[in-house]
C-alpha cells in the first residue's frame, strides 16, 4: 500500500466543517473546519423578491425526494439529509457585485447553487472558496480578494465521485483539464444539481455519472494522480489521500 502524502482525515457524526478554524492548513493538521466568510453569509429570507433585472435564481422549498435524488438509496446516509429542504442560493448572490460581474460577463442568466465550500489543492491544502453553479457553467471563486479562480463548462464533467459512506468528500471528474476534489455539507445538494443542470443543457439527454466506490482516483493537477480511500470506523469515516 501507498504511504499517505498527508496523513489521515478523519469524519464523525458532528460533521467535520465545525471548526472555528477558517484558514488554508495543510491536510497532515486536518480535524474540524468550518467554512465562514462574513462577506458571504447573508442570506435572504426566502420570501423576499429579488430585484428587477438580476439573475434569475432557482430554489425549491420542498423536501428532497427520492424523484429528485435517483441515486440516494445507494449511500450509507445521515438522517439529516434524507428530508433536507433545497435553497439553492446560500450566499445571497445579488448582494455581491462581483459575483454578479463574473455571472453577466460569461453571459449566464440562471443560479441554480450558491455556497461556501472547501477545495483541495494539488499540494494537498484546503482553501476556502465560493462555488456557483448556473445553467451553463460550474465557478470556483477565492472569496479573500474575489477573484474567479475557475470556470468549467458543465459540459465537460463527465462523472462525480463520492464514497458509499456518511463524509462530505466528492470529486468532479473533468477529462479535458484537471479534476475538482471537494468538501461541502451540501453535497448531496450539489450533486443533484449537477447532474440535472447537465441532462437539461444536453439535447441528448447526457447526464454525467455519479460513481459510489469507497476507493477512487481523481486527477490533482494535469500530471498528479491521487488516490482517496474511505473508511467505516468506529464514530465515523477515516479518510485518506494518497500520492500514486
Amino acid at each position: 500500500m501507498l504511504p499517505p502524502q498527508h496523513g489521515t482525515l478523519t469524519n464523525d457524526n458532528t460533521n467535520f466543517l465545525n471548526h472555528p478554524s477558517v484558514s488554508p492548513i495543510p491536510m497532515s493538521r486536518f480535524r474540524r473546519v468550518r467554512i465562514e466568510d462574513p462577506k458571504y453569509d447573508d442570506v435572504p429570507d426566502e420570501d423576499e423578491e429579488e430585484p428587477h433585472g438580476m439573475l434569475r435564481f432557482k430554489s425549491s422549498n420542498s423536501n428532497v425526494s427520492d424523484d429528485q435524488e435517483p441515486f440516494m438509496g445507494i449511500k450509507v446516509r445521515r438522517k439529516a439529509s434524507l428530508h433536507r429542504d433545497y435553497k439553492g442560493d446560500y450566499v445571497n448572490v445579488p448582494s455581491h457585485p462581483f459575483l454578479i460581474k463574473i455571472l453577466h460577463k460569461q453571459g449566464d442568466k440562471e443560479v441554480l447553487f450558491a455556497d461556501r465550500i472547501l477545495r483541495f489543492t494539488g499540494s494537498g491544502k484546503m482553501k476556502r472558496c465560493v462555488l456557483l453553479i448556473t445553467d451553463f457553467a460550474i465557478y470556483i471563486v477565492d472569496p479573500e480578494g474575489d477573484v474567479l479562480k475557475r470556470r468549467i463548462a458543465l459540459a465537460a464533467v463527465e462523472k462525480i465521485c463520492l464514497s458509499e459512506l456518511s463524509d462530505n468528500f466528492f470529486a468532479v471528474i473533468i477529462p479535458s483539464e484537471y479534476d475538482l476534489f471537494l468538501a461541502s455539507t451540501r453535497k448531496t445538494e450539489i450533486v443533484t444539481v449537477l447532474v440535472e443542470a447537465t441532462k437539461s443543457k444536453s439535447g441528448s439527454g447526457f447526464e454525467p455519472d455519479v460513481v459510489f466506490s469507497n476507493r477512487f482516483e481523481y486527477n490533482a493537477a494535469s500530471d498528479l494522480v491521487k488516490e482517496v480511500q474511505f473508511e467505516e470506523v468506529e464514530g465515523g469515516v477515516k479518510t485518506r489521500i494518497l500520492k500514486k
